[in-house]
Formats: structure tokens, C-alpha cells, sequence
């Protein structure tokens, strides 16, 4: 796999020679298909038993009961029952992490301030049984109707979707929990099998967006809310950077992200979590920020 020359310097900029061989080992992983079962459409154990009879094997992941990774093709997942229902949502495992560690609960108020195509919102909407109120934006206009589409198909409930730049709404909005999975480079995606497509010019529009979003989020969190900011970037630049101006506010304060021993990360001594390139996961940035009042 052969990476643009800006790209290099940056990771090796930032990474040890060993662990940018361990990244380039990730990225060239053949990963296994992984989904969500979605108990808004069906129980867990109904879902997988549809699965089962469709010839269709899969093995959970022990932290997280909704979770299965499966050695099937995405195809043929898709020609399930389970999938034309809604009743399985395919996601990787990495972007999965962003949702449970924001930990929205019945009742709260929620933005997702970047939710096409629908995986996060509808996850969140999963988590809370149906019962938390979800405002998801999307600016794009086909990936506003890829998201409307998801958040049917899968059943979510109580969730307004707003065909706008979440960086321009109105400061008059205040959310319990919001979730910043931000545009970002993809650095943390790349896969030996495609061209990589980063340009310099693309990292410095994303780090712009991003910190737009964030000095947004802000604003729109309440007092003692939860911020979760997550990239599926590597590059400092968008995480630990972004993450910084956040905290540079008084009234923020980090809460320490602890995963799972099986999930590959950085070593890190902010309380964020950046999850390396592996066999089974996605480079991600997941920070956590709660608004002190």
C-alpha cells in the first residue's frame, strides 16, 4: 500500500516506526463483516435465529450484546430476511463504540449532529429502546435521503431530522447528550485494496469543519450534558487538537473512556480512546466531555 507523501510524514511525525508498521498492518486486515441486531424491529434471539436458518453463522463480541461479526459476505447478508426488515443494521465495530459511550437515556434530548447515513442515530435510538428524542442533521442532500431512508427502515422512533449544517443552528437549541462524529480525513478506514483519495488540502477542510462543530456543540450542550466527539481518523490533528479547544473551555471537563481489553488502542493519557487499524477494527478517535454546572 503505497500512501500519499504528506500522509507518510504525518504519521510517522506521529507514530513510532513500529507502531506505523502495526497501522499498515491494519490496514491491509481483510475484516470480517460485522452488524447490529436491531430490537426495535425484532428480539435479539429471533433475529439471530432467522439468521441461523438462512445458513447465515455469526459470533457475538462480548462487549456488546447487539454486536456479531460474521465471515458471510455483505451481499448475502442483504439478502436476508433480517436485513430486508430492518431488523439488522451492517456497521463496523469501531463506529459502534462512538453511541455506547455517549450513553443517552430515556427522556434526554439528543443531537447527532452529523447522521448520515443513520447508523449512530438509529444505535442510539436502539439503546434507549425507542424512548430518547433524537434531532439528527445531515446537509448533504442524498445523504439526507440515505438517512431518512435507514431511520425507517429501522423502526426508530421520536427521531426529527433536520436537512441542515448542524454548525449553523440556532443557539436557541439545548441537548442533554450530543454526538460530534465529525467529518474527518478517514484515516483510521484506509484498506490496502483502494486508493487512497487523502489530499493536504482535504485534512485542512476537515480540521476547519470539525472545529466549527465542536465550538457549536458547545453551545447547544446543557449544563452537566455529555459531548462525545469521535472521528474515524488517527491523525492528532483531528482528535487530540480538536479535542484540546473543547477542553479549553472552564466549565469542560473529559471523562475517561475505559473499552474493552480485546479492542486495540493508542496509549493516550487525555481519556480518550484512538482505536489502531486491526483484524477487527477501524483506526476511531472517542473522547468524552461533560459541561460542568
Amino acid at each position: 500500500m503505497i500512501l500519499p507523501e504528506f500522509l507518510s510524514r504525518e504519521l510517522t511525525a506521529q507514530y513510532p516506526p513500529q507502531t506505523v508498521e502495526e497501522i499498515m498492518q491494519g490496514y491491509g486486515a481483510v475484516r470480517p463483516v460485522s452488524f447490529r441486531v436491531n430490537p426495535l424491529r425484532a428480539p435479539r434471539e429471533q433475529t439471530l435465529r432467522s439468521l441461523s436458518e438462512e445458513g447465515i453463522a455469526q459470533e457475538g463480541v462480548r462487549w456488546y450484546q447487539d454486536a456479531f461479526v460474521t465471515r458471510d459476505t455483505e451481499q448475502t447478508l442483504k439478502n436476508t430476511r433480517a436485513y430486508r426488515s430492518g431488523a439488522i443494521y451492517l456497521q463496523s465495530l469501531s463506529s459502534m463504540l462512538p453511541p455506547l459511550a455517549l450513553g443517552a437515556e430515556a427522556g434526554e434530548s439528543v443531537l447527532d449532529m452529523t447522521a448520515a447515513p443513520g447508523g449512530k442515530t438509529t444505535q442510539i435510538a436502539a439503546l434507549t429502546a425507542g424512548r430518547a428524542l433524537i434531532t439528527a442533521c445531515e446537509k448533504d442532500g442524498g445523504r439526507f435521503s440515505r438517512l431518512a431512508y435507514n431511520v425507517e427502515k429501522q423502526g426508530a422512533p421520536r427521531v426529527t431530522l433536520l436537512r441542515c449544517d448542524a454548525a449553523l443552528l440556532d443557539d436557541f437549541f439545548r441537548f442533554d447528550k450530543i454526538l460530534l462524529d465529525a467529518p474527518c480525513s478517514g484515516s483510521g478506514t484506509l484498506r490496502a485494496d483502494e486508493r487512497v483519495k487523502i489530499t493536504e488540502k482535504t485534512l485542512l477542510g476537515c480540521m476547519k469543519t470539525q472545529t466549527a462543530l465542536a465550538r457549536k456543540a458547545w453551545r447547544l450542550l446543557k449544563k452537566g450534558g455529555v459531548l462525545v466527539y469521535s472521528t474515524c481518523s488517527i491523525l492528532e490533528k483531528e482528535n487530540g487538537n480538536v479535542l484540546k479547544g473543547i477542553l479549553n473551555n472552564a466549565d469542560a471537563e473529559i471523562l475517561p473512556l475505559d473499552f474493552p481489553a480485546e479492542i486495540p488502542v493508542f496509549p493516550r493519557s487525555d481519556g480518550a480512546v484512538c482505536v489502531k487499524p486491526s483484524a477487527f477494527f477501524e483506526g476511531f478517535f472517542v473522547a468524552k466531555i461533560r459541561k460542568k454546572g
